[in-house]
């Protein structure tokens, strides 16, 4: 498989941070966080499951743990198993995000 122009799939919304699935697999899921300005990510936890996310577009403020720090295109946020991470659009600009986890999410029983 083959993505190209990947912030092409980007679904933002204005009531809450966007979220776009790309590619998944039984092992592996990437999709994408989509932030309008002032939208967070509030700080959450994976239990069994590692993220990372790659900044695509735009300035954002990332935490994992204790630490945090200003990211931009090309910045990688790792956030292994059980550790809190955030992520939030300060603004202007909105911000795109890459999100990697292994293994995926599963799939909410209805």
């Amino acid at each position: 498989m083959v993505i190209r122009d990947i912030a092409s799939l980007a679904e933002y919304r204005l009531d809450k941070m966007g979220k776009a699935d790309v590619a998944s697999t039984s092992r592996f899921f990437l999709g994408l966080n989509c932030f309008e300005p002032g939208q967070v990510h509030a700080m959450h936890t994976h239990a069994g499951q590692d993220k990372v996310y790659l900044i695509l577009e735009g300035r954002g403020e990332a935490a994992v743990g204790e630490e945090e720090s200003i990211v931009g295109p090309g910045d990688v946020i790792v956030a292994e198993s059980d550790a809190p991470h955030a992520l939030k659009n300060p603004g202007p600009e909105r911000l795109l995000a890459a999100v990697f986890m292994a293994p995926p999410p599963q799939k909410k029983k209805t």
